[in-house]
């Protein structure tokens, strides 16, 4: 699908946390039989992205959100403050498209006061000072959906007091009067929500969290930005679990068709899908076929330097090129206007 380029309305970034090109290929053979077969991968504009942050060849989790929120490269364990520099608030995707009279939206299968959320809606030199981030969050950007796991100093009551309706499970989500309500925030569980490997039980999928999501944020005529992380796609990497990564990445492809579904036919709206990072040093050995777990090995419990893959589709998404940057694909979104 070919657009003219312009500024998208919408923006839907979407984030696989620690997903390389090797958990995107497993999770294609178990799914479909075939790597190549996810969702996303029919985007028209793809690339490889490097995520090196500013103090080490080795980024974490904070520090490439920055990047991909800010475009600027900062120190791990910085959210959207210039370290090193001058320790200013870094002016995020979400605040800019907020600051245009947008509505915006953070949902991520981690709990919402994660580093990959907290990066595009917080300011802190510390992405443990959860409290802090959650302060922002609920006081300052505002985000109108924030929808994740709970508790990690976020609480219904803080939400409520400033304005926020809540809902704690799945059947409070699917039933929300998305037509009405302006600012929501989801607190489902008291930490990440689970695997999809092991069933949610009363929690909601990253699916339908994103859909409820879009339903609230779509009434906005501006237009809207959305963050979408898949969160524990890294978790099942740093426990080398091939299993729980695979139901994870499946489910992050899920959510993009999701996506996909509500924005074919559309020319006004940019998706990016891409990860912070890799976790694991994966390699996918052997296809065993359709429903069945592909045989791997794993180099690393911890995160690696390895490019990860960029898919674009929408206003914009032809500037995606075979090897970027990840501070590179803010001003893909912001359309080379200067960070």
């Amino acid at each position: 699908m070919r657009h003219e380029p312009n500024l998208p309305k919408n923006v839907i970034f979407c984030i696989g946390d620690g997903m390389g090109f090797e958990k995107v290929k497993a999770a294609g053979m178990y799914a479909h039989g075939d790597a190549g077969t996810l969702s996303f991968e029919a985007f028209p504009n793809q690339g490889e992205v490097t995520t090196h942050s500013a103090d080490s060849s080795m980024t974490d989790s904070a520090a490439a959100a920055t990047a991909l929120a800010t475009g600027v490269k900062v120190n791990n364990g910085v959210v959207s403050i210039a370290l090193p520099g001058d320790g200013r608030k870094l002016y995020t995707l979400l605040e800019h498209f907020r600051d245009q009279g947008k509505s915006t939206g953070l949902v991520s299968t981690t709990f919402i006061t994660h580093a990959t959320p907290a990066a595009f809606g917080a300011h802190n030199p510390s992405r443990g000072n959860l409290e802090e981030i959650a302060c922002d969050y609920l006081n300052y950007t505002r985000p109108n959906v924030l929808f994740g796991g709970g508790a990690n100093g976020m609480s219904v009551a803080e939400a409520e007091a400033a304005n926020y309706s809540v809902v704690t499970d799945r059947h409070g989500l699917l039933t929300l009067d998305t037509k009405n309500l302006s600012h929501v925030s989801g607190q489902f569980g008291d930490s990440n929500l689970p695997y999809e490997y092991d069933g949610l039980g009363d929690l909601p999928h990253l699916s339908e969290m994103t859909a409820t999501a879009m339903d609230i944020l779509v009434r906005n005529p501006v237009g809207f930005f959305l963050m979408i992380e898949g969160g524990r796609i890294d978790h099942a990497g740093h426990l080398n679990d091939i299993e729980r990564n695979v139901c994870e990445t499946i489910e992050f492809s899920k959510t993009l068709k999701v996506v996909m579904d509500w924005s074919d036919g559309r020319n006004d709206t940019l998706i990016i899908v891409t990860a912070d990072h890799e976790t694991g040093g994966l390699r996918v050995l052997e296809n065993n076929g359709i429903g069945k777990f592909p045989t791997v090995s794993w180099s690393t419990e911890g995160h690696t330097s390895t490019n990860v893959p960029v898919y674009g589709w929408g206003p914009n998404a032809e500037r995606i090129g075979d090897l970027m940057d990840n501070t590179d694909l803010y001003n893909v979104v912001h359309n080379g206007v200067g960070k």
